[in-house]
């Protein structure tokens, strides 16, 4: 079954740590995206995380409609559907969602995937996440200690944010300073208020100078050794090893050699959108410069429907972002990793 049951979700993200990897989160905001997603993965024999933003949620209910639960309910059907045909496991995720939007995204797809469970089925999505990063790190633990509890009982894991990621996404902005950085004790009060997976499991994205959007290898100024002191101390504390399951948010343009640090520091899932919204896009946009004459009906002519059909370039999108995709597993050491193989 390649959507990965609660069992097997587990069991992915066990492995990513105990051996050291992770896997690559591909936003998604298509059913011709989430194909992309997925086949990279079967290509690199690595089961992964397809996840959508509330702003991908929202389009992929219609660009007049902007639904986001329609929009997820809509992706988890079709990618349930279309990943029977692939050899790898794939995880349903929902990503960052403020406090705003909880209502309308995140609590009403806890609610459905409760009704799933109580009637015997699996969870629509594998996991959901909370981010808190713009309120009081009190309200945060709050909050998502409620959401951990809900999640817990419909067999899903939650994704919460403790430190703030620099940058734009999906409207949410914050700014390039010191509060990229989470501290030791943010991550002792995280363990204080929802334990380290006895009231349920869940993926802590800590900020080691963390921004969203797009920059070269440099520009961004990551400090993964702190990922270690806060997984050191919090487990000297806890009488545990490298206590928390870690998410790398903000990766674009970071070096092989961050990314590989901070999964060695107990990062398993890292999030990938910038880098493969390019890698869709530009094989589009060279078919449409390269058959310019095809795709427009130049000075009166018909043009060329083998050009214009969308299949057409979306095939060679497709094929961009999936190459990409499978890049990511390589950088993340996940290549050939998958539970089926």
């Amino acid at each position: 079954m390649p959507i990965a049951t609660p069992e097997v979700y587990a069991e992915m993200l066990d492995k990513a740590k105990q051996n050291r990897f992770a896997y690559p989160a591909i936003n998604v905001s298509s059913s011709q995206t989430l194909t992309a997603a997925i086949r990279g993965f079967a290509e690199a024999g690595s089961d992964g995380i397809v996840q959508v933003s509330t702003g991908g949620a929202e389009y992929l209910s219609g660009s007049t409609i902007k639904n986001m639960v329609t929009g997820s309910v809509a992706l988890a059907a079709y990618a349930h559907e279309v990943a029977k045909n692939y050899g790898v496991n794939i995880a349903l995720h929902t990503d960052h969602c403020p406090k705003d939007k909880l209502d309308g995204f995140v609590r009403p797809l806890l609610e459905i995937s409760a009704e799933r469970v109580a009637r015997g089925e699996n969870p629509l999505f594998q996991s959901h996440m909370w981010d808190g990063s713009a309120v009081p790190l009190d309200e945060n633990l709050e909050i998502a200690k409620d959401l951990l509890a809900r999640a817990h009982a419909a067999k899903i894991v939650l994704e919460i944010e403790v430190g703030v990621v620099g940058g734009e996404e999906d409207g949410v902005a914050n700014e390039i300073n010191d509060k990229l950085y989470t501290t030791v004790e943010d991550g002792l009060a995280t363990v204080e208020a929802l334990g380290t997976g006895e009231n349920g499991r869940y993926l802590t994205a800590l900020t080691f100078g963390n921004v969203h959007g797009v920059y070269k290898p440099g520009s961004v100024k990551l400090r993964p050794e702190i990922l270690k002191e806060i997984q050191d101390a919090v487990g000297a504390k806890v009488g545990k090893d490298r206590p928390f399951d870690l998410v790398f948010h903000g990766g674009s343009g970071s070096t092989l050699e961050e990314i590989r640090a901070a999964v060695d520091n107990g990062v398993i899932k890292m999030n990938v959108d910038t880098d493969t919204q390019y890698a869709f896009t530009r094989p589009a946009a060279a078919h449409m410069f390269t058959n310019y004459d095809g795709v427009l009906k130049v000075d009166g002519e018909v043009g060329n429907k083998k050009a214009y059909d969308p299949r057409a370039w979306g095939k060679a999108a497709e094929a961009g972002m999936a190459q990409r995709v499978a890049e990511a597993c390589e950088n993340l050491r996940s290549t050939g990793t998958s539970l089926n193989a």
